[in-house]
């Protein structure tokens, strides 16, 4: 059996898989298929030896049984078995170890550095009685130190899973690092100091220590970049330069993989290569490795490029032949097997796509590349040989980014949504200075222990690089189209993605490799027979043309006038209001957008763009603005820089607020179409679906002007009304009810309570003439339709 270990991460995948994503025993499922089988093979009867069939279920699925042998299915089946066990029992575990708002007393030792929040402190630390691992999270002027043993006492806080659809799981991530929650500290006690395995100690004393010597070395911001590519910590780089690394599509490269191990790997030979010799060299290699993986605290992109290196250093060692493919499959068991839950972690995934989308596409893409030459003679009579030597370089380097984003380009785009034009460009960039600066960071690294004023010298060279770094990202995430938001895929649609781009790349080899296998040529010879056997059939061509253009018709006729829900979707953003609707011509419309006081959280930009996103919308038609409170507002701004908006909706504004200015600047810049409106008017959306606007009169309310002057709205759809106050208060109420003509406009089958539900509003009167009718069971996070019945 060839690369049987591979086999068993398939297995271990699938079973884990299941048990994450749909929680029950793998065991009556295998049961239920091999019972299908057994009926179906009873059942059918073979049949006679029949005419070749182009399109024929049973000769292609002779393609599959080639690689799904009987021993090849039972090794899938009883580690698959295994895993979805593991993971069963330790998701009974997460939930059943602590319970929330609990005090606990516990013993515990501090196994991270300290991470700092913005009004706390966090430290891992792993309870010595059960060998679990939770956040201890302390006052800002309490000050712990790695390795400390100590009694604590807390309360225990689970973490939170998604509020919105698609939003963030945090307890989802803290699997990810092996963490069961958050223990708010009351006590401390400290009973002994380094108190961890003496490997670890040294690891942190080492990493402290490097970070120290970068500091004495390098420039701050200079500083805390080469901190990020060579230890992976990004703590220190300032926000804005981490957004322009993600926008321009670099942010890898301060997240240790396969790239940064191979570059320490040369740097290591350099060093120690005419000390040593080549076979010691190695076994440093294979030590330093090892230690690397405690100095970078053991991330899944480390793990995996530390095995592989280490692997592929062995190999030389034993003069062995090193298979990648098996590399791939030993570093991820282990990570498997160590935690289940990191298959979930965004790290591993796109350190394991990258790797394998180079090894499966880059021969292929690099063919590609070779084929297109300079045509132009003249052109091509000045090009010596070290200038094509140079284009060949390029070329190569072009095809390993080219094969790495066509790898991990659904996963980035699943879970950030973004995607830039000049990604290749800013790639390809950094490729060309990234070996260079990696290596002397290393040596800069190695120097700092024996001599600082050296390592100074070094480190003018490293910062000229890592400012070049800074200047392309800053100039790539500046450009026009330098970040297109992209709705969030579909699993099914991204499997078929992976599955088109694999059929691409085998068809392409199939064409242009000198020595085929057997399978290959037969696959050859029936795409060769498809080809004839169509042309030959002139007629079915036409035939199957026709039924594809007339399918592709009533598809465009039918879809308009099909019907479809009114959703409206209540959003969770916080202290705040925001209601999504999803019209049933699919429009869409934004009423407020939440936000919050404290300028580091942006509601816009972490809560409302990722929601609208994961709904699948990268427009919105239009957006109401009932008043221009933060809390109303505030994730309204980051919508209007950063979607497509068709028209936005406001009142006339009578007090000129922050909010209202930086508003009308980001109006100017983007040139957005605004309506002013007033009580009478009317905002047609579609047939049969409009708002009526109630509120505010010409005439404004001069006591808390913000609030009494909000916007409230009435959405008609049929029979069916619902009414948008924004945060109006008793004394507006109070004028729309004297309104005889407003007083009858206001009645709703839904109401959606003012000012967050505060006792300044939606007094007893206003609800009566509302009158809203209690037909549905509401609840936080659940989605509601509307239909033409009404």
């Amino acid at each position: 059996m060839k690369r049987p270990i591979l086999i068993a991460v398939i297995g271990y995948l699938i079973g884990i898989l299941m048990g994450l994503y749909f929680n029950f025993s793998i065991v009556p499922f295998y049961f239920s298929i091999i019972v299908i089988y057994f009926i179906i093979k009873k059942l059918v009867k073979p049949r006679k030896k029949a005419k070749l069939k182009l399109i024929s279920f049973k000769r292609y699925f002779r393609y599959v049984k080639i690689f799904l042998k009987p021993q090849i299915l039972f090794i899938i089946v009883i580690i698959s078995i295994t895993s979805n066990s593991i993971i069963l029992m330790q998701n009974n575990k997460y939930n059943k170890s602590y319970e929330d708002g609990k005090k606990y007393s516990l013993e515990a030792i501090i196994v991270s550095n300290k991470i700092e929040k913005e009004y706390s402190n966090l430290y891992k630390i792993k309870i010595t009685s059960n060998n679990t691992n939770l956040y201890l999270k302390t006052n800002k002027n309490v000050e712990l130190e790695y390795g400390d043993k100590l009694m604590v006492s807390g309360t225990f806080e689970k973490p939170f899973t998604p509020r919105n659809y698609g939003g963030f799981d945090y307890s989802q991530y803290l699997k990810t690092l092996k963490i069961y929650g958050t223990l708010q500290l009351e006590k401390q006690q400290v009973i002994q100091k380094n108190a961890l395995n003496p490997i670890y100690m040294l690891a942190n004393k080492v990493s402290a220590k490097i970070k120290q010597n970068i500091d004495k070395v390098m420039e701050a911001e200079e500083a805390s970049i080469c901190k990020g590519l060579i230890l992976g910590d990004t703590s220190k780089i300032e926000n804005d330069i981490q957004e322009n690394f993600r926008t321009a599509n670099i942010s890898h490269i301060l997240a240790v993989s396969g790239m940064h191990t191979s570059y320490i790997i040369i740097g290591l030979n350099l060093v120690f290569k005419n000390f040593l010799g080549k076979r010691k060299t190695k076994y440093t290699i294979i030590i330093f490795l090892s230690f690397y993986m405690f100095l970078t605290g053991f991330s899944a992109s480390v793990v995996r490029a530390v095995i592989m290196g280490i692997i592929v250093t062995l190999s030389g060692i034993l003069y062995r032949k090193n298979d990648i493919w098996t590399s791939i499959a030993i570093s991820l068991l282990i990570l498997l097997i160590d935690n289940p839950y990191s298959i979930m972690s965004i790290g591993l995934q796109l350190s394991y796509l990258g790797t394998i989308g180079i090894i499966v596409f880059n021969k292929n893409i690099l063919k590609i590349l070779k084929r297109i030459t300079i045509k132009n003679k003249k052109i091509k009579y000045k090009i010596n040989g070290k200038i094509q030597n140079c284009i060949d370089k390029l070329k190569e380097i072009l095809a390993v980014t080219l094969s790495a984003q066509i790898g991990i380009l659904p996963v980035m785009i699943y879970h950030f949504n973004i995607f830039g034009v000049y990604v290749l460009i800013s790639n390809l960039l950094v490729s060309l200075i990234i070996g260079p600066i990696m290596i002397i960071g290393v040596i800069l690294v190695i120097i700092s222990f024996i001599c600082i004023p050296v390592a100074k010298g070094f480190s003018e060279i490293l910062m000229i690089g890592i400012q070049i770094l800074i200047q392309i990202s800053n100039i790539t995430s500046n450009l026009p189209l330098s970040k297109i938001y992209l709705k969030t895929p579909t699993i099914e649609s991204m499997f078929f993605y992976y599955l088109c781009a694999s059929l691409f790349n085998y068809i392409y080899s199939i064409y242009h490799q000198n020595v085929l296998s057997n399978t290959k040529r037969r696959i050859r010879n029936l795409i060769a027979l498809s080809k004839f056997k169509l042309i030959q059939n002139k007629n079915t061509i036409k035939r199957v043309t026709i039924k594809i253009l007339i399918f592709i018709l009533i598809f465009i006729c039918i879809n308009p006038i099909y019907f479809k829900n009114l959703k409206i979707y209540f959003v969770d953003v916080g202290q705040g209001d925001c209601t999504f609707i999803v019209t049933p011509k699919n429009k869409t419309i934004l009423i407020d957008g939440g936000g919050s006081l404290l300028p580091s959280v942006d509601v816009g930009k972490n809560t409302l763009i990722p929601y609208l996103l994961d709904r699948g919308y990268t427009k919105i038609d239009y957006i109401f603005i009932s008043h221009f409170d933060q809390d109303h507002v505030g994730g309204i701004l980051t919508i209007l820089e950063e979607l497509k908006v068709g028209q936005i909706v406001i009142s006339k504004q009578t007090e000129d607020s922050e909010n209202y200015q930086k508003f009308l600047n980001i109006v100017e810049k983007n040139k957005l179409k605004v309506q002013k409106v007033q009580q009478g008017d009317m905002i047609m959306i579609e047939n049969d679906l409009y708002f009526d606007i109630l509120w505010p009169q010409k005439t404004q309310i001069t006591e808390n002007v913000l609030n009494n002057n909000s916007i409230v709205a009435k959405l008609n759809y049929y029979k069916f009304s619902m009414l948008f106050v924004g945060d109006i208060e008793k004394q507006a109420e109070e004028k729309i009810i004297k309104n005889s003509k407003i007083k009858n406009m206001i009645k709703a089958n839904v109401l959606k309570v003012a000012h967050h539900g505060s006792n300044t509003s939606t007094t007893e009167e206003f609800l009566k003439a509302v009158n809203p009718r209690n037909r549905f069971n509401w609840s936080r996070g659940k989605q509601y339709f509307w239909t033409s019945k009404w």
